[in-house]
C-alpha cells in the first residue's frame, strides 16, 4: 500500500466516502482499492486483510467507484495497442507510441469512463439529501454492469451514463393507421438500443427487489442539450442530463422506501464490477 494523489475519482473502501480526483489517499495495489487518510491505520487494515477473503475486497455497503470497469478496460486496451506498436517498430517503438493516435475503439472506453465518473460525482453529492447511490455494479450471472443505482425514499433508479455528441431527441412514427414507434436519436444516430438496454437492467433489478418501484434513466453527459426543455421519456425511460437528473431525484415525492435497507440489499446482490 502507498500514499498517492488520485488520478480519478473514487470512494474509500472502508467508509464509502467519495474521494474526488486529486485527493491524497492510500492505494492498495493487491485489491486495486483506495481508502481515505482518516480511516484506520495501514497496520489495522492489513490485519483485516488476513481475515477477509482476498477475492472480495469490497464490503457489501461499499458504494463502488464510478466508471472503474470502463477505466480498467480502457487501460487494458491502451496497453495492448502500445505493445503491438512496440513489437512492430522494435527500437523505434517508443517513438511510434508517442506519435500514434489512440484507436477509436480504445478511446471510446476512456470517454465512457469519464462520463460515468462525472455523473457519479454529481450523484454522490446527493447523499446529504437522504439518497443512496451504488456505482458500477455487476449484473448477477453476466459480464454486463449497471453504471449507477440511486435509491430514494420513493424507489430505485437504474441509470446508464453516456457521453455522446449530438442532441438527444425523441422521434415518433405512426400512431393512427400504423403502430406507434418511438426512436431515440442522438444527432443523426438511431440509439434506440440504449433504451432497450436500460429496460433490461430495470427488469433485472425489479426481479430482485419485490414491490419497490424501479425507474430507468439514460443520462447523456456533455450532449448538445437545448437551453430550454429537452428532457423526455420513452417507454418509461427518462432521457436527460446530469443536473436535470439530480433535480428529479431530489424532488421526488416522499415515499416509504427504507433507503438504507434497500441499498444494503442491492449492494449484496449487485457486486462492484
Amino acid at each position: 500500500m502507498k500514499k498517492m494523489r488520485l488520478r480519478y475519482a473514487g470512494a474509500c473502501r472502508l467508509c464509502g466516502t467519495s474521494l474526488p480526483a486529486g485527493t491524497e489517499a492510500i492505494y492498495a495495489s493487491e485489491t486495486k482499492t483506495v481508502r481515505c487518510l482518516e480511516c484506520p491505520t495501514e497496520a489495522a487494515e492489513s490485519t483485516s486483510h488476513d481475515l477477509e477473503p482476498a477475492c472480495e475486497a469490497l464490503p457489501a455497503n461499499e458504494s463502488g467507484v464510478a466508471g472503474s470497469s470502463a477505466r480498467r478496460e480502457y487501460e487494458r486496451r491502451k496497453a495492448k495497442d502500445e505493445e503491438k506498436l512496440r513489437e512492430k517498430w522494435g527500437p523505434f517503438g517508443g517513438i511510434a507510441v508517442a506519435v500514434s493516435d489512440e484507436r477509436q475503439s480504445t478511446k471510446a472506453w476512456d470517454r465512457g469512463a469519464i462520463g460515468e465518473e462525472r455523473l457519479g460525482a454529481r450523484l454522490d453529492a446527493l447523499a446529504a439529501d437522504g439518497l443512496a447511490v451504488l456505482h458500477d455494479r455487476r449484473i448477477p450471472g453476466s459480464k454486463a454492469n449497471i453504471d449507477h443505482i440511486a435509491i430514494t425514499p420513493s424507489g430505485i433508479w437504474v441509470i446508464d451514463a453516456k457521453r455522446y455528441k449530438g442532441r438527444p431527441e425523441l422521434k415518433i412514427e405512426g400512431g393512427i393507421l400504423r403502430p406507434r414507434v418511438e426512436k431515440l436519436l442522438v444527432g443523426r444516430r438511431d440509439c434506440t438500443k440504449l433504451v432497450d438496454g436500460v429496460l433490461k437492467q430495470v427488469d433485472v433489478v425489479r426481479g430482485l427487489v419485490g414491490d419497490v418501484p424501479v425507474t430507468g434513466a439514460l443520462c447523456f453527459v456533455e450532449a448538445d442539450w437545448p437551453l430550454i426543455g429537452g428532457a423526455f421519456s420513452t417507454h418509461g425511460v427518462h432521457v436527460l442530463w446530469p443536473k436535470r437528473l439530480a433535480k428529479v431525484l431530489v424532488e421526488e415525492p416522499a415515499g416509504d422506501v427504507d433507503v438504507a435497507a434497500v441499498r444494503e440489499s442491492l449492494a449484496s446482490r449487485f457486486k462492484p464490477a
